[in-house]
């Protein structure tokens, strides 16, 4: 949900910006739902599905899901392509979802209770390049975007009442052999990553049950924190067999409206997300605070609830960067949520906004005082607060205690 303060929206009418955010939330959606209308609310939609499915979380067991086609064919993989998504703007975004219907419907998790349509969902999600589908809706779509905060946001919607696959899907070789293996869910994660699948892909067969020895129907957004959060647990294990690096390097980029500060430290592997949503962005408070999670060269204890699905997409792009290089190190994420960022889009941004930061030349200091210096000079938010709820910096401190004390 977009966060609006009534009477401010009120006074405001989205003309003056009163908020402070670039453009008003709630116009743009109006705006991008209202040009592309003519082509989306039409009850038989012929097009090439990215391919792309979505399943819901809410009334577990019973979920809704469905396959997501655009009213247009041809290549059309950019669609539903996180990892493509490096040069976009936010209304491309919105734009780009804005064109999938989804054709949802209601199904059981278990597979053996979830009815005829799964196998068509299913032979759909294991093609690697678009697949021509056509759709018929009960009754014409809803036109609405719905934005969130772990999953690209969700396009028009209506329920389903026949699909088709008009072709046969690319069906990968290393993917028909590793789901016919019947391997853990855990130990096909990590085989299909390491045969060049990027995580989005395999999210998608995580989701709709292709994925483990008694596999079900794996909501999206539980989809992405587990296949992000299982690849991430198993480069952890390789990064600790590397030498520690050197110095202390800060990189640091801006996304999207989020602005990405990292700092690797010269000590054995940890990690940490800092992040504040700041004044005015849309769950920034009055006094914004700084919300962290962590975990040390073990792994996070449970589950990061603080930062949610941005901590393990955050981290992956670390471990992904150190794993290159191959040297191990700790890891401190700033992240600051600026009013730019007018509409969630998903973790993938967070994955990515990470990634392009850490592409870039570092600069180098010998000590910890020197780099959070810097780090200090990019940051709105004050340092200190973040240095004050630090988990990483209070290790540290400790570590030079006990040295002073000779322990």
């Amino acid at each position: 949900m977009i966060k609006v303060n009534s009477e401010l929206c009120a006074i405001c009418k989205g003309r003056k910006l009163l908020c402070g955010r670039p453009v008003c939330p709630i116009l743009e959606r109006f705006r991008i739902a209202r040009e592309v209308a003519p082509l989306v609310s039409k009850e038989d939609v012929f097009g090439s599905s990215p391919p792309s499915v979505f399943v819901g979380e809410y009334g577990y067991p019973r979920v809704r899901l469905g396959p997501l086609v655009p009213p247009i064919e041809g290549d059309t993989k950019y669609l539903d392509d996180p990892m493509r998504w490096e040069n976009v703007k936010l209304e491309d975004i919105l734009r780009y979802r804005s064109l999938l219907i989804m054709g949802q419907v209601k199904v059981h998790v278990d597979l053996r209770k979830s009815g005829r349509i799964i196998q068509e969902v299913q032979e759909l999600a294991m093609s690697s390049k678009p697949v021509d589908t056509e759709m018929l809706l009960k009754r014409k779509p809803t036109v609405k975007i719905i934005p969130s905060e772990f999953a690209p946001p969700i396009g028009p919607r209506g329920e389903v009442r026949k699909l088709e696959i008009t072709e046969n899907p690319k069906v990968p070789r290393d993917v028909d052999r590793i789901i016919g293996d019947e391997l853990k869910a855990k130990d096909a994660i990590i085989s299909l990553y390491e045969s060049g699948f990027d995580e989005y892909y395999i999210v998608r067969l995580l989701s709709v049950g292709l994925l483990g020895v008694r596999p079900k129907i794996v909501p999206t957004r539980w989809s992405i924190t587990a296949v992000q959060d299982t690849i991430g647990s198993y480069l952890r294990k390789i990064v600790l067999h590397f030498d520690v690096i050197s110095q202390y390097e800060v990189y640091h980029s801006e996304f999207l409206g989020n602005r990405y500060v990292v700092l690797l430290l010269p000590r054995r592997y940890s990690f940490e997300l800092l992040e504040v949503w700041l004044k005015g962005s849309l769950f920034g408070a009055t006094k914004p605070i700084v919300i962290h999670d962590y975990e040390d060269y073990r792994g996070i204890k449970g589950y990061a609830e603080q930062t949610s699905g941005a901590y393990y997409a955050a981290r992956l792009s670390v471990l992904e960067h150190l794993r290159k290089r191959k040297k191990q190190a700790s890891a401190m994420v700033f992240r600051e949520v600026t009013p730019a960022y007018y509409a969630p889009v998903g973790v993938w941004q967070v994955r990515i906004g990470v990634k392009k930061a850490l592409e870039g030349t570092p600069e180098r200091f010998e000590n910890l005082k020197e780099a959070l210096g810097k780090i200090g000079s990019i940051l709105e938010h004050p340092l200190e607060e973040y240095i004050a709820k630090s988990w990483l910096i209070r290790q540290l401190n400790q570590i030079t205690i006990m040295s002073f004390l000779g322990v």
